[in-house]
């Protein structure tokens, strides 16, 4: 079996927000027994073998106050690390840091076009401001990022405008998820969009990769391969790795496979969505 080329590394489960759909039904406080410095360089050091990209998530990994040394002695022994935040504690400071330690792309949740709607998921009045903040301290600073969407029936009719407003910030990538009925997403699985919008928005998304500026890339949601492969063939269009990069090569969740998940204690999932232990 081959190794997972992406490991997203769940730093603490402590979050400065509420998000009203998080997966790791992050608290103000970190998790017991979460990973000591010494035990996270060990897993830095088991993961140099076969150098998968790492992504430094939460929680919100900037409230573990030494994620800038575990960053940097990933990215010193050769990975590729990235970090993913809700962006709202972002300084220019803390950017400089971040860079200084070799993180190479931050992605910034955003769930919303206007701050009504992105500060209801984030259960944070002004998070939607202050996460347009960091992206303006990022964009200063030179540190390329991305925007991450997670789709519901409370901001279907915004995805357009998300999407504009990806491209006016010059996020080198849209990622949508779909809700996912997990954490805290439990509690609102009524708000999964139905199967018939499902296709519309992967159709959409799917019309959009074609011409856009930016990287699009459709998360948790597996039968978006199955939509672009049926139209491609439809168009003439042959999917190769130089035409369609890594989507030419998946057959839809890469849980398990490409794909894995790592929590704040060390335990190994196939995905942070699918609470079945590894290891």
């Amino acid at each position: 079996m081959r190794p997972p080329r992406l490991i997203a590394w769940e730093l603490t489960n402590a979050c400065n927000l509420a998000c009203i759909h998080c997966r790791a039904s992050a608290t103000k406080d970190p998790a017991p027994d979460e990973l000591s410095t010494a035990e996270a360089k060990h897993f830095v050091d088991e993961l140099l073998e076969y150098k998968p990209i790492i992504i430094l998530t939460g929680g919100e990994p900037l409230l573990r106050s030494d994620v800038y040394d575990i960053a940097k002695y990933a990215s010193g022994h050769g990975l590729r690390v990235v970090l993913a935040t809700n962006g709202t504690l972002l300084t220019p400071d803390i950017v400089k840091h971040l860079k200084e330690v070799g993180i190479q792309r931050v992605s910034i949740s955003i769930d919303g076009s206007t701050k009504n709607t992105h500060d209801v998921f984030r259960g944070e009045p002004g998070a939607f401001d202050e996460a347009m903040h960091g992206i303006d301290i990022l964009k200063n600073e030179g540190i390329s990022f991305q925007i991450n969407t997670t789709i519901t029936k409370w901001n279907l009719t915004e995805i357009t405008n998300i999407y504009d407003l990806a491209l006016e910030l010059g996020a080198s990538a849209l990622h949508i998820f779909l809700l996912v009925p997990t954490g805290r997403g439990e509690e609102i699985e009524s708000e999964e969009i139905p199967p018939e919008e499902y296709e519309r928005v992967l159709n959409w998304f799917y019309d959009k990769s074609k011409n856009s500026r930016i990287q699009l890339k459709a998360t948790c949601a597996p039968h978006y391969f199955r939509i672009m492969r049926k139209r491609a063939k439809a168009e003439g269009i042959k999917i190769t790795r130089e035409t369609h990069g890594l989507e030419a090569m998946t057959k839809g969740c890469l849980g398990g496979s490409g794909f894995c998940f790592v929590s704040s204690r060390g335990n190994v999932y196939p995905c942070g969505y699918l609470p079945a232990l590894a290891g």
